[in-house]
């Protein structure tokens, strides 16, 4: 096997990454496609300046086959990771280390799960996936790096992988999962009556409000872009301080996934005041950004909750991942999920104290979730 580190994704060819990364339609990952990193490279949100520096990882054999490929980048920062080790950083640095450039494994400021080892079906898989493993360490050697990260990856990737070095980090999420519904209301059926009087209230001061309306493939135009990004901006500049992402990126989005993007939007007075976007996949219809310039009772939960089921329950989607944190969500049938990372770290005394910490860590995710889901929206015994 050759190991290639590649400086960007377009030195590799669309359809032998995508071969690697999404083999099955039925479980196609948007975020893991070669369309959508080239996406975040072409638009000059990680590259040069930005702090994300592309190390991605090719495994090709002697015939030159690609057999598997990995999404790598060196870091000068921990921005835009959504598992956080500044903690780790500050306490590698008080202890006279240096703590960047790391390497990281992940969809830049995506924190979606999915594979991350991406290796091509077949015999070989767990070979690959593991050559992987010992490929990013090896990189990360060579560099100089201080560690590797591997976050939001797979349960299957995390317990494989675990025994290679790796340290075994857990987090959590909230999902909403599609039981066989075939309306909104057959969903709403499901819930406590509270919690269905709750949400149905939600729903009408939303749509009393404002025009709803969704927006995908073709027609979508760069108008719809230009709002999507004020929402991004006005939602991006309060929470997080500096965006990650520029325009430029969203029309690139468009020319390259639009099939794969949905938007859900509101308008008042034939202006469009709010919205969400939303990448289809296979079985899961993903939320990312949302912003609003006007304020509007419970127009949060309906674009980016509630409408998204519908879609979902319309087009026979398994779930909808509405993305990190949010407990407020389990009031509205989106469950905790455990989500995974793998850590490696060159510096043995870092590593004990990580290590110890994590221990604790996992009990405590393990203990709140059960707890969550023991006292979600629905009816008991359901």
């Amino acid at each position: 096997m050759i190991v290639k580190i590649v400086p960007r994704i377009d030195a590799v060819a669309a359809e032998a990454w995508d071969a690697c990364a999404n083999p099955d339609a039925a479980t196609y990952n948007p975020f893991l496609s070669h369309a959508f990193l080239d996406t975040l490279e072409k638009a000059g949100t990680v590259g040069s300046g930005t702090g994300w520096a592309p190390h991605h990882l090719v495994l090709e054999r002697p015939d030159g086959m690609i057999v598997g490929v990995m999404p790598l980048y060196a870091k000068s920062h921990s921005q835009g990771e959504y598992v956080f080790d500044h903690a780790w950083a500050e306490a590698l640095h008080r202890a006279g280390g240096q703590y960047y450039p790391k390497l990281q494994g992940a969809v830049p400021f995506t924190p979606v799960p999915g594979r991350r080892f991406l290796a091509r079906p077949g015999p070989m898989q767990a070979e690959t996936e593991a050559l992987l493993a010992e490929a990013a360490i090896a990189v990360a050697d060579r560099i100089g790096a201080s560690s590797v990260h591997v976050t939001f990856l797979t349960e299957g990737e995390w317990v494989r992988l675990g025994t290679r070095g790796f340290l075994q980090r857990t987090g959590q999420q909230f999902h909403w999962r599609n039981e066989g519904y075939g309306t909104f209301d057959d969903f709403l059926g499901t819930l406590s009556s509270r919690k269905r009087k709750a949400i149905r209230k939600e729903r009408a001061e939303a749509q009393a409000a404002v025009e709803i309306l969704s927006v995908t493939g073709g027609e979508i135009t760069e108008a719809h872009w230009d709002a999507v990004f004020a929402f991004y901006m006005d939602t991006g500049s309060r929470k997080w301080g500096r965006p990650y992402l520029n325009r430029r990126f969203f029309s690139l989005l468009g020319e390259a996934m639009a099939e794969r993007c949905l938007l859900v939007l509101a308008r008042r007075a034939g202006r469009l005041v709010a919205g969400a976007l939303n990448l289809i996949g296979g079985d899961c219809l993903y939320g990312r950004y949302w912003g609003a310039l006007e304020p509007h009772p419970s127009l949060h939960f309906e674009l980016c909750y509630y409408q998204a089921i519908d879609y979902a329950i319309a087009h026979k989607l398994a779930r909808v991942e509405a993305g990190a944190q949010g407990e407020h969500k389990l009031a509205r049938g989106y469950l905790p999920e455990t989500t995974y990372s793998l850590h490696w770290l060159a510096d043995p005394r870092l590593e004990a104290a990580v290590a110890r910490y994590l221990a604790e860590e996992r009990g405590e995710v393990a203990e709140i979730n059960a707890l969550l889901s023991a006292h979600g929206p629905f009816k008991r015994g359901l």
